[in-house]
């Protein structure tokens, strides 16, 4: 008997011990539970914000796109009034030089105003071949020219904010190789001597 109630102490206290653990346990599960519930309304907090950013991004996007169509189209329109202005007068002016001024104002004005929306014209007449600004349309011989330089340009090129939109169309100069000013001088000399026959 007296070993049952030295067991009895030692088993109280264990249970004791095992009772406190189990509220230490399950106080720190609580913990857990409102953690991961505060974890999960900040998750669909984030997941509601990001969702109506997908939404509203592509709006303000074709916003800004419209509102900057709207500007250039309203830039453009004084253009074309002073065009419509001179193509009404056109017939009533004797001299062309005056319609030729008028419509060489003009296109000043639509450069300046392309000026204003980042767009400037590719300079490429006299200037070395570059084919990140030119697209080389002919090659042909000048020996009073440089070698790689424009001599010609069929169509202007631009850049917008320094990217180019439209390279230069233009001829570039090569000189002729020494096959083919041989082939040019044997070609002279038959047709002189076959002129002097």
């Amino acid at each position: 008997m007296k070993e049952k109630s030295r067991e009895k102490p030692e088993q109280q206290q264990e249970k004791k011990a095992v009772q406190a653990e189990l509220e230490e346990l399950r106080r720190q599960l609580s913990d857990l539970q409102k953690e991961k519930d505060e974890i999960f309304e900040k998750l669909q907090r984030v997941a509601a914000d990001y969702a109506n950013f997908q939404k509203r991004v592509p709006k303000q996007v074709a916003d800004a796109v419209a509102y900057e169509k709207e500007t250039i189209i309203k830039s453009l329109l004084p253009a074309l009034d002073n065009f419509e202005h001179t193509l009404q007068n056109a017939h009533s002016v004797e001299n062309t030089d005056v319609v030729v001024k008028g419509i060489r104002i003009i296109y000043d004005q639509m450069l300046d105003i392309l000026k204003s929306h980042g767009v400037e014209q590719i300079n490429a007449l006299g200037e070395k071949f570059d084919p990140a600004l030119h697209q080389a349309m002919q090659q042909t011989s000048d020996p009073e020219q440089e070698e790689d330089v424009v001599l010609e340009e069929y169509q202007r090129g631009y850049k917008l904010n320094g990217r180019v939109i439209r390279p230069s169309r233009v001829i570039v100069n090569k000189p002729a190789s020494e096959d083919e000013s041989t082939e040019q001088e044997q070609t002279t000399d038959e047709s002189e001597e076959s002129e002097m026959e």
